[in-house]
This record gives structure tokens, C-alpha cells and sequence, in this order.
């Protein structure tokens, strides 16, 4: 059981696929300036995604040690405070749900009527990465962290994008919980496109582990329900105890609607560990 519960965890944290394989050649008709770090980041945040409450449907591929699979399902996001997250791995029925919060990680199992309740520390052991709401968020919509440290960046130019890059990045003081928060020190590297100032990598990598990274590409922008350009395709390599790669393609993003994020479970479920 608890490896089935691995498996799954493996298959979701994976939102990712090879930079390498879909990097879309850019056009820059203007040669790129170069500018500082405090310049990049006032413009990074200026032309990020704005959002409350997201919600988007998508479709993902994935191969973890080579093997492969396929699910499809809808991600429903409050800033800061949830994520929600419903996989229909065939014929549109679902299989699981997830939510989480800042500090917990629930579960269904609908296949086999289980749930599971508990932190990050499962999803982090596993991935030697200190994921949180705040980086899985980041993850899929492709902006920056929102509590952490800004001023510890260098910048370059790197293959036609701009380079910001950092051997430490804390979580602010104001916003630290508990001792795990104070101890994460992220390696971080973000590239930005220089006519949008969108990310379209990002490389995340614990500095106290030598065998964990994750590199994270953003694609195919398309318009939101409001207009705003949001990533269609999320490509993405992890290294870590298993090689995972995966590619998510994302559709209908309304933003701002009145979301429901349901989670119930069942009385008839039995809790595992």
C-alpha cells in the first residue's frame, strides 16, 4: 500500500518533461540589453499571471524509469491557500483527488476507496526537494515564489533569454513556520523571455542535495478567459532517486470565477499511512 501511495505521489509531483527536446527556437528582432537583477525582477513581476482563483483542465504524459502512462484532469488554484487537484487517469472517470494547503497533503483513492492525510514531508523525502504550496504553485502557473528572498540574484543573457541566477534563495523571516521552512536553501536558476519578461525555465535545486534537480519549461502561451497569456504547455526533467519526465499540456484557464473546491471523504474510506 504504501508503495502504491509512492507511485502516486511520483506520478503527480512529476509536472514536468526535457527541456532539451521541446525548446522552441525565438526570433528576437532587437538585440537584448543587458540589466542588472533588480531590473529583470521589477519586470518579471510586472508581466507575471495575476490571479485570486484559478482553474484549468489538462492533459499529461508521463514516464517515470521508462515507463510510461497518460491522465488527464483539472487543477483549481486560491493563491496562497489551495491547491486542488482531480486526475482522470481513462474513460473521464476520476481516480483521485488532492488538496493542498500550506501545510497539509490529502487524498482520495477512488480506485480503492482510501484516503490519506498528512504534510510534505512524504512528497519531499521522496524527491529530496523541500516542495510547499508556494513552489507548487510556482510549478504549474509559472511565476515566481511569492515569500521568498529577491535580492541575491545575478543576472546574465543566456541563448537568447535572460539569465537570473542564485546559489541561495531563503524563504523571507515574516513568513517562515516551523524550522523546515528555516532551513531551505534553494539553488535557483530563471530564464526570461526578453520581449515579455515571462519565465520559460526554471532549474530548482536543494543545496544540501547532490542528487535531486528539477528543471521546468514553460511553452506555447495562450490567452486566458481575461486575456492574460498563460503557459499551454508545461515540459519538465526530474533527477532524482527515480527519473521522472513529463509533458502537461493546459486548457480552458478561467481565472477569478466562484470555484468550488470539494473535498469529502467518504465514510466508508479507510485512512492509510
Amino acid at each position: 500500500m504504501k508503495m502504491k501511495l509512492v507511485y502516486f505521489f511520483l506520478l503527480f509531483l512529476s509536472f514536468s518533461v526535457l527541456h532539451s527536446s521541446c525548446k522552441t527556437k525565438r526570433i528576437i528582432k532587437d538585440p537584448i540589453k543587458d540589466h542588472g537583477p533588480e531590473y529583470l525582477f521589477k519586470k518579471l513581476k510586472e508581466n507575471e499571471f495575476r490571479f485570486t482563483d484559478l482553474s484549468i483542465r489538462f492533459d499529461a504524459e508521463i514516464m517515470i524509469d521508462k515507463k510510461s502512462n497518460s491522465f488527464k484532469g483539472n487543477i483549481k488554484i486560491a493563491k496562497d491557500s489551495l491547491l486542488w487537484i482531480s486526475i482522470n487517469p481513462m474513460f473521464g472517470i476520476e481516480a483521485f483527488r488532492l488538496l493542498f494547503t500550506t501545510d497539509s497533503v490529502k487524498m482520495l483513492n477512488k480506485l480503492n476507496n482510501t484516503y490519506f492525510i498528512g504534510d510534505y514531508s512524504l512528497v519531499n523525502s521522496m524527491f529530496s526537494t523541500p516542495f510547499d504550496l508556494d513552489m507548487l504553485q510556482s510549478l504549474i502557473t509559472g511565476i515566481d515564489f511569492s515569500y521568498y528572498e529577491n535580492d541575491i540574484f545575478k543576472a546574465g543573457i543566456d541563448g537568447g533569454l535572460y539569465k537570473l541566477t542564485t546559489m541561495g534563495r531563503r524563504k523571507l523571516k515574516k513568513y517562515v513556520r516551523n524550522q523546515l521552512d528555516n532551513d531551505k536553501i534553494l539553488v535557483q536558476d530563471i530564464w526570461l523571455d526578453p520581449q515579455d519578461f515571462k519565465i520559460r525555465r526554471q532549474l530548482w535545486k536543494e543545496i544540501k542535495s547532490n542528487n535531486s534537480k528539477m528543471l521546468f519549461s514553460y511553452d506555447a502561451f495562450t490567452p486566458a478567459d481575461d486575456g492574460q497569456p498563460f503557459p499551454g504547455l508545461l515540459i519538465c526533467e526530474i533527477t532524482a532517486e527515480k527519473n521522472i519526465n513529463l509533458k502537461i499540456t493546459f486548457s480552458k484557464i478561467q481565472v477569478n470565477k466562484p470555484f468550488d473546491f470539494v473535498f469529502n471523504i467518504p465514510d466508508s474510506y479507510k485512512q492509510i499511512q
